[in-house]
């Protein structure tokens, strides 16, 4: 206490966390009487408005501190920013931000960011304590069900363990051409194994008809891709996924398709023209020209890769339309969606898909890639508004991949603590509860590769020979589970990688994409990746908040806490044991980690506790 003021201690607040437009707010500020506060205003401005001075009035003094109180309804959703100041000894002065959260009286700080929701701003609840799996479909598992349709330029391998062609040297296998024969029945083969991850939700990554295996090149909404299977197959796995309690969603890839596409059409595979071949295409509105036809807007700007003009009405039909592409995968038994890109689609497109998504099924997710603090996003021109109610539901998490992972290797635990706390100031709770907890996807490298200290930033030739030495991955390993512990407790949806969990190492794309290795796993790692899903299970890990309990620069202990419901975590990454003194009200309870002794738990280096309370 005694701080002039802190937005996330409640005693300042009434709510620490993003409210609701409409609803009132009471800050206070403290300050001491040699102050001698005759006057004190909150200022208060909502991003592209004007500032608004509310005056606040004096509540109480206490040990010579006095309060002073101020109620806020903000009147619509949106960025507000925030700083006091008050008159005293014939002087005005200024309170700003000066670290985190604290406030101090100096003009040279920064203001402190609200955010304010939609009044019927909510999120689908059902998910909240789940576990995403996600799966790149070429590389899970192989059904050998027999393929139709399957283009003869492809280079199906035959080695499920070879390690993916990295080369573009002209030979008929190289970069993105070679298939593993992955498909959706083999998924579906699968789903036990999931389930005994405590697998709730499959996250595919894009499944529809593209002419490279990462499938980011769309080449037809309208059909999965030959190699995966049919449109039985998809409407099968989600329906025995949904038998087991699983829901399933897809990559949707809507700011670019493939050149050689339905819609582009540049090499004329497709017998209907594209906008590539003739300017009376029913899709040459789709793309944005500077010169007709080897002038066009790619992506990042990437040939193969044809920018689309997402707000272009025939394109916004076809997607977001009541038969359009979202709810017709919808109505085959996806449960929702993870938005590709989501800062390159501009608001208008994600207002859209959020209609036709929510109008086919209210309780369907929708996910977006963002890498940044999806609050404070700016892209498209402007400041984004993600997580205000109108557009996705949640967001793929990388701050707080970043800063775990910047922890197990030896970073502070105040800064991975900082970096919780911030995402919860910022994100309302029903998109805290949803994010998508990431320590690995097919756009990064292995987790193990990483924390086992292999070398990053090298070119494709060079990555192509790295391996963990067994020192190197012995270590990973370690810290891996520390990782992964992290990862699964604190708020939003853990989110495993495919083959993570058996002990998979690699680089960047593509070798970050090998074939998940049946019968070759680490079988310790499975078991704890295993025993760590039965622990999601817990109530608390449900939308439970996160408190704060102790740490020292090697150690950070927190609990998530729902009603009398409660989880205690604790992570000691050093190299020396951490001695936690017992908690006064635990009752024979269970614990995985750790050891007791005399009233207190001790953890050993690099290892952790959980206790259900």
């Amino acid at each position: 206490m005694n701080e002039v003021f802190n937005n996330r201690d409640p005693f300042y607040l009434s709510q620490t966390t993003p409210v609701k437009a409409g609803v009132g707010l009471r800050l206070s500020l403290l300050l001491h009487e040699d102050c001698h506060c005759v006057a004190a205003w909150l200022i208060m401005r909502r991003e592209g408005a004007d500032a608004e001075w509310l005056p606040l009035g004096y509540a109480a003094t206490e040990n010579r501190f006095q309060r002073y109180d101020v109620t806020f309804t903000p009147p619509q959703a949106g960025l507000y920013w925030y700083r006091f100041i008050f008159d005293g000894d014939g002087q005005r002065r200024v309170i700003t931000r000066v670290d985190a959260c604290r406030g101090d009286i100096t003009p040279d700080g920064g203001d402190w960011q609200l955010t304010v929701t939609e009044p019927d701003y909510r999120t689908p609840e059902r998910y909240a304590g789940g576990l995403i799996y996600q799966i790149f479909p070429d590389r899970f598992f192989a059904s050998g069900a027999s393929k139709a349709d399957v283009p003869d330029d492809r280079y199906l391998c035959e080695d499920w363990g070879a390690q993916p062609a990295w080369r573009q040297d002209g030979q008929k296998r190289q970069l993105g051409n070679d298939y593993y024969g992955g498909d959706l029945r083999g998924i579906a083969q699968k789903l036990d194994y999931l389930q005994s991850l405590g697998v709730t939700i499959l996250y595919l990554n894009p499944i529809f008809e593209a002419h490279s295996n990462h499938r980011y090149n769309t080449a037809d909404y309208t059909r999965i891709d030959p190699m995966l299977g049919t449109e039985a197959d998809f409407a099968a796995l989600c329906r025995e996924a949904k038998a087991r309690g699983m829901a399933v969603i897809l990559d949707g890839v809507f700011s670019h398709t493939g050149d050689d596409s339905r819609y582009f059409n540049r090499y004329g595979r497709y017998p209907e023209p594209g906008a590539y071949q003739s300017q009376g295409s029913l899709y040459y509105p789709w793309f944005q020209f500077t010169s007709w036809p080897d002038g066009y807007h790619a992506w990042w700007g990437v040939p193969s890769l044809p920018e689309v003009r997402e707000e272009e009405p025939s394109y916004l039909e076809y997607i977001c339309g009541e038969n359009g592409i979202l709810r017709r995968w919808m109505r085959l038994g996806a449960s929702g969606w993870r938005l590709d890109v989501a800062d390159e689609l501009p608001d208008g497109f994600l207002d859209r898909v959020r209609q036709a998504v929510k109008a086919e099924n209210p309780d369907a997710l929708l996910l977006g890639e963002v890498w940044e603090d999806a609050s404070i996003k700016v892209s498209h021109g402007g400041r984004r508004r993600f997580l205000l109610g109108r557009q996705v539901d949640s967001v793929m998490n990388y701050p707080w991949r970043t800063a775990i992972l910047d922890f197990v290797a030896g970073g502070p635990a105040a800064a991975l603590r900082e970096a919780v706390e911030e995402l919860i100031a910022h994100y309302p709770k029903g998109a805290l509860d949803l994010l998508m907890n990431h320590i690995g996807t097919h756009d990064t490298e292995r987790v193990l590769s990483v924390l086992g200290g292999a070398p990053l930033n090298l070119d494709r030739a060079a990555q192509a020979d790295v391996r963990l030495t067994p020192e190197q991955r012995e270590g990973g390993l370690r810290r891996l589970r520390l990782a992964a512990v992290l990862q699964y407790t604190l708020p939003g949806l853990p989110s495993l990688y495919y083959g993570d969990e058996a002990g998979v190492e690699g680089l960047r794309d593509p070798f970050n994409r090998t074939g998940y290795p049946w019968g070759r796993e680490d079988a310790d790692l499975l078991a704890f990746f295993r025993r760590l899903g039965q622990w999601r299970k817990h109530p608390a890990f449900a939308g439970g908040d996160f408190v704060p309990v102790w740490e020292s620069a090697d150690a950070l202990v927190y609990e998530r806490v729902k009603g009398d419901r409660r989880v205690r975590v604790a992570v000691n990454r050093g190299g020396e044991p951490v001695t936690l003194p017992r908690p006064a009200d635990w009752q024979p309870a269970d614990r995985w980690g750790g050891e007791e002794a005399d009233g207190t738990l001790i953890l050993a280096p690099e290892s952790f506790a959980l206790l259900a309370l």
